[in-house]
């Protein structure tokens, strides 16, 4: 629904994704109301990926207006990435991380970053650093929270170290879409919302000209105030650099 959204705002979408067979009927249906749109493959979990997605793009020499880092894993997940980070923070994270970092070649001033955060990063109190690199543990909920309080942290630093861009961190709600285990959806169904909806603030930070504060969480269309972690500048500028540092470890 994102993607078609921004489609329909006029935007040519450049849909990223494992599967070419997955994110086709997606570019489909872009396609049949009119819009533009094309597959780009790039898989999360891999760096290697991230890189190759990225420099496909780079030397297309094409600006990018708005990048969304929407993909994402939710809990039930257990494991390690190709790159032995934990699932979650490797996924949810680093891949988006290193991805909108390569891509700044086709960023202008007042290009769009927008993550899509989550309102569990409030149950993170902090990042344990020496955890990334260990398996999940139990249902995987906790390190799906530390990896959200990491999308909001590193929009809150992207917007120190880049001023000329428009970044946002969104908790888009509780979203009616499979990252929701089948377990558990019969007990919040009622307070789930469905994907438009789910959809709504994500497209409103990347295409409003009411969204005019670079650096901030958005819910529901309005300011909202992350937890105490999330506004630790100090938390931040580490988790940054430690993310700088484990992207080259693995170049290498």
């Amino acid at each position: 629904m994102t993607a078609l959204g921004l489609a329909r705002a006029g935007f040519h979408v450049i849909a990223a994704g494992r599967s070419a067979q997955r994110i086709e009927p997606v570019i489909e249906l872009i396609r049949s109301e009119g819009g533009s749109a094309e597959f780009l493959e790039l898989d999360l979990a891999s760096l290697s990926s991230v890189r190759s997605a990225s420099t496909r793009l780079v030397r297309s020499k094409r600006t990018v207006d708005v990048l969304v880092n929407n993909a994402g894993i939710g809990i039930n997940r257990r494991g390690l990435t190709e790159d032995g980070f934990e699932v979650h923070f490797g996924i949810n994270h680093l891949g988006h991380f290193l991805f909108s970092r390569q891509l700044k070649p086709c960023f202008r001033p007042g290009t769009r970053v927008v993550s899509v955060a989550s309102a569990v990063h409030a149950r993170a109190k902090g990042i344990d650093f020496d955890r990334v690199a260990k398996p999940t543990r139990f249902t995987g909920y906790p390190e799906y929270a530390i990896s959200k309080l990491a999308n909001i942290l590193f929009i809150r630093e992207l917007t120190r170290r880049e001023p000329d861009l428009m970044a946002c961190a969104v908790h888009p709600g509780l979203v009616d879409t499979p990252i929701i285990p089948r377990w558990l959806r019969p007990m919040i169904r009622a307070n789930m919302l469905t994907p438009e909806l789910g959809a709504d603030t994500v497209l409103w930070c990347a295409t409003s000209d009411e969204v005019a504060e670079s650096g901030h969480y958005y819910e529901r269309r309005s300011l909202a105030t992350p937890s105490p972690a999330a506004r630790d500048d100090d938390l931040a500028g580490e988790l940054w650099e430690r993310s700088v540092a484990w992207c080259e470890q693995v170049a290498q």
